[in-house]
């Protein structure tokens, strides 16, 4: 049932979804201005409406006023060029909760727009028949490791083929080497701490990690049994849906919560670990998603306050010291959906520090988006290669020979950039190096 104020809004405004719309955080904006520095894009194009202050404008002009402004391409387009980095939220002195509301618009603007075929033939293929299907993700991936091992991949880069793609030919530019298919199987249900159990924790293997980041997958488990975790990987988890409500797909999104909620239902655990710092703040914020579900409301309250980033987890429970030796200087990028959307800021340093003969150099700017921004580089190439190039100015200045970063498209979107620029540099998530201190190995050879 919709509460007083949402039904009257519904009568009031026309627009599908609206009364889902939160008009209270909306109101919290006193248009000071703070924001506007710490946008990307108005710091590129240094227009208002693509400035979070402004977003907030045309949401309020589109939702709030009884004859609304129409859902033009005007409007999505100013949405959809927010990056969703939060940074806004960061420096907000009256606690905007700005990255709920842009997603909300979207999923409003999606329910309310016709969108062209090609668009609509994308977003069923990418964020209905792929993300949510783990047998046709796992198909897929191991296709794209044949392509890849059988030499394929060079034979197509020296054609126009690519380019021809469209979309799928940009994804493909940015793909790693996919590890090998069998290696993703060996993540049990259950790993058992190494000695004695101090901690039962649940662990979100997520889609795109567990298909190209298998290894950090692996390292992540390992690294919270050698600190005395029991940790329980569920068969039934599924995608976390991040992509989905970045891109207004709200309904399969909460589809996703439901049932990675049902998955973790009845275990007893001290946290659910993500080591994927987009997916970590849409699991974390589960309880907004699902806030007018009756059904699951309150056990996404629950879930949602036992997710923990991995680096956040370990530095609560204060980890066991690594007495290997990693003798590589180290930057560290901070994703924004960890620093800004899950507050996480120094907890992913405190763990490189641990590590014995490390040198973690500060990089410049570390806060700063890398145009990464889940599809942004896909969708919005252009900004998306301006603000990288910002992010890989600083990352060269620092001549470190490891930069971290715990986001996958993150990495991805870095090791883009390095391998473009020639820079002699490697990328990995933070959990792999504490995990390769350890071993006693080292991280590059």
């Amino acid at each position: 049932m919709l509460g007083q104020e949402a039904q009257s809004r519904q009568q009031m405004n026309p627009l599908i979804g609206v009364e889902f719309f939160s008009q209270k955080k909306l109101d919290a904006c006193t248009h000071c201005g703070l924001c506007l520095p710490t946008c990307p894009t108005y710091r590129e194009l240094g227009l208002e409406t693509d400035s979070p202050r402004g977003r907030l404008y045309l949401m309020s002009t589109a939702f709030r006023d009884i004859d609304p402004t129409p859902l033009n391409e005007d409007w999505g387009k100013y949405i959809y060029r927010c990056l969703d980095c939060r940074a806004c939220e960061t420096a907000c002195p009256s606690g905007v909760h700005f990255g709920e509301l842009v997603e909300e618009a979207r999923a409003i603007y999606e329910l309310n727009t016709k969108r062209p075929k090609k668009h609509r033939l994308w977003t069923n293929l990418v964020f209905k028949g792929l993300l949510p299907k783990r047998m046709r993700l796992n198909l897929v991936f191991e296709l794209l490791w044949l392509y890849q091992r059988l030499g394929i991949r060079s034979l197509v880069r020296r054609t126009r083929i690519l380019k021809l793609m469209g979309k799928m030919g940009e994804m493909e530019a940015m793909m790693p080497e996919v590890p090998t298919p069998t290696l993703k199987y060996s993540l049990r249900k259950l790993s058992p701490a190494i000695g004695k159990a101090k901690y039962r924790v649940g662990f979100i293997s997520g889609c795109v990690m567990n298909q190209l980041f298998t290894q950090t997958n692996l390292a992540t488990v390992r690294v919270l049994q050698e600190n005395g975790a029991d940790v329980l990987t569920p068969r039934k988890q599924n995608c976390c849906g991040a992509l989905h409500v970045h891109n207004g797909v709200r309904e399969t999104a909460l589809g996703l919560a439901r049932q990675n909620i049902n998955a973790f239902e009845g275990e007893d655990l001290d946290a659910i670990i993500i080591n994927s710092a987009g997916c970590g703040a849409t699991l974390k914020e589960y309880d907004a998603l699902m806030q007018h579900d009756s059904e699951y409301a309150e056990k996404a309250v629950s879930f949602s306050g036992k997710m923990r980033d991995i680096s956040e987890f370990l530095a609560e429970i204060g980890i066991a010291q690594p007495k290997g030796e990693i003798k590589r200087t180290v930057t560290y990028d901070e994703p924004c959906h960890l620093v800004h959307g899950q507050n996480v800021h120094a907890q992913p340093r405190q763990l490189l520090q641990s590590i014995q003969g490390l040198n973690l150099v500060e990089l410049k700017e570390s806060e700063w988006c890398c145009g990464s921004a889940g599809i942004y580089n896909i969708t919005q190439p252009e900004m998306s290669k301006s603000i990288l190039d910002r992010k890989l100015n600083h990352i060269a200045d620092t001549e470190a020979e490891i930069v971290a970063s715990g986001n996958p498209g993150c990495i991805l979107q870095i090791q883009l950039g390095i391998r473009e620029r020639d820079l002699p540099m490697s990328v990995m998530h933070p959990v792999d190096l504490l995990d390769c201190a350890y071993r006693g190995v080292d991280p590059l050879e």
